[in-house]
């Protein structure tokens, strides 16, 4: 979905409804990671095992999602190569820290989100379509505002309806939510862009 379509929002519902709820969901956001530092920040490193290395080296972000699901937004920011390393986390469900010749284990889910066009991404050759299609199991798409408002307001009388009853208590949303439909629907309908 395009951003701001609310990917991380969905990603914590799909969290809240399943099996493992009670487990805290690690998230990474991996455009904000500096090339150079998404291997460690994602797999973790050993005392030693770079330049600046702390004392105690990282645990890493994988090793604190085991058992619990980790959010990998902007995944089709990812450089290609670490999406080999993560294709071979999702193949193997084990890992390697940096410096460190054991393999650990984990046993979490996945949650993916993109802005971009994966499937372009690899016919140009800049995402792998092997990581592609292992991701792909289970796909949503998050819609843009633009896109619900058109004739039938069905997706936003619900958003407003949950969003009145939240700020205003259930009694003052049931006055507020047609008034609100009527205002939305005539000033903000198909003709605003929803940028």
């Amino acid at each position: 979905g395009e951003s701001g379509t609310g990917k991380e929002i969905m990603a914590k519902m799909i969290h809240a409804l399943s099996d493992r709820r009670d487990k805290l969901m690690i998230s990474i956001n991996c455009a904000a990671i500096p090339e150079n530092l998404v291997e460690s920040e994602l797999f973790g490193y050993e005392e030693g095992a770079f330049t600046g290395a702390k004392k105690h080296g990282s645990i890493g972000k994988f090793a604190l999602a085991h058992g619990s699901p980790i959010f990998l937004d902007e995944i089709g920011d990812m450089p290609f190569d670490m999406q080999v390393k993560l294709l071979r986390v999702l193949q193997t469900r084990r890992f390697q820290r940096l410096g460190d010749n054991a393999e650990r284990e984990f046993a979490g889910k996945i949650i993916a989100a993109t802005n971009r066009d994966l499937a372009g991404a690899c016919r140009e050759g800049v995402f792998r379509h092997d990581l592609y299609y292992r991701l792909c199991s289970d796909v949503i798409r998050t819609v843009p505002l633009r896109d619900l408002t058109g004739g039938e307001p069905g997706e936003l009388e619900k958003f407003v309806d949950i969003t009145a009853a939240r700020l205003l208590g259930e009694e003052e949303a049931k006055r507020f939510v047609p008034e609100a439909m009527e205002w939305i629907v005539r000033n903000l309908g198909s003709a605003y862009p929803w940028p």
